[in-house]
């Protein structure tokens, strides 16, 4: 499917034309069966053979911001097209670091672990980009999102801006680390206020 939007973007290009090297490189990489089977082969790692055998690589012409994503429930790694534009060694690392969380998760089993943390990183260097960064500075444009609810602690005076209100009791991480024994406590909850 996603192939089919490429042909239609590129059916206005004439046959007899000639086209240049990075045209041809670009088509390649736009193939789908050809990045899973890249995936696949970078995932060839002792105990991830059940898992590197179900991933899939797949194109999303309606990503903007972001470079990639990485859906463990569906083993589905998604790129943005415009990826292409930035080269073929863009393409890799950005596989590779959507990989790199797809098998931090596999390994952690049941455990909650945190996106870009030491789990991910192993992964990285697994995978052979040890100085991964979490994210990518690619000049794609950037979604600017207003953080309309104001949070903020009595104790510490800490203020916490989300995009969302919480939906249920939330206290200063800081203060019930330090006042709290480390536990929620309700005298460190944050209290909104007026943005």
């Amino acid at each position: 499917m996603q192939l089919d939007f490429f042909t239609k973007l590129t059916s206005w290009i004439r046959q007899d034309a000639p086209v240049a090297p990075a045209t041809v490189a670009t088509a390649k990489l736009r193939d789908d069966a050809e990045l899973t089977a890249r995936a696949r082969a970078l995932l060839e790692l002792p105990g991830c053979g059940d898992m590197a055998a179900r991933v899939r690589v797949q194109w999303n012409p309606r990503m903007r911001s972001t470079a990639g994503t990485a859906n463990y429930a569906k083993l589905l790694v998604t790129l943005n097209p415009r990826l292409v534009e930035f080269g073929t060694d863009e393409v890799d690392q950005t596989l590779r670091h959507e990989l790199a969380h797809l098998l931090a998760r596999f390994r952690a089993g049941q455990r909650r672990i945190a996106p870009h943390g030491r789990e991910w990183k192993l992964a990285c260097r697994e995978l052979g980009i040890a100085d991964e960064k979490r994210c990518h500075n690619l000049p794609l444009p950037h979604r600017q999102v207003r953080r309309n609810h104001l949070y903020r602690c009595l104790s510490c005076g800490v203020e916490v801006r989300r995009v969302r209100p919480f939906r249920a009791k939330v206290a200063c991480l800081s203060c019930c680390r330090s006042k709290g024994n480390g536990r929620y406590d309700d005298r460190f909850r944050l209290v909104k206020e007026e943005a």
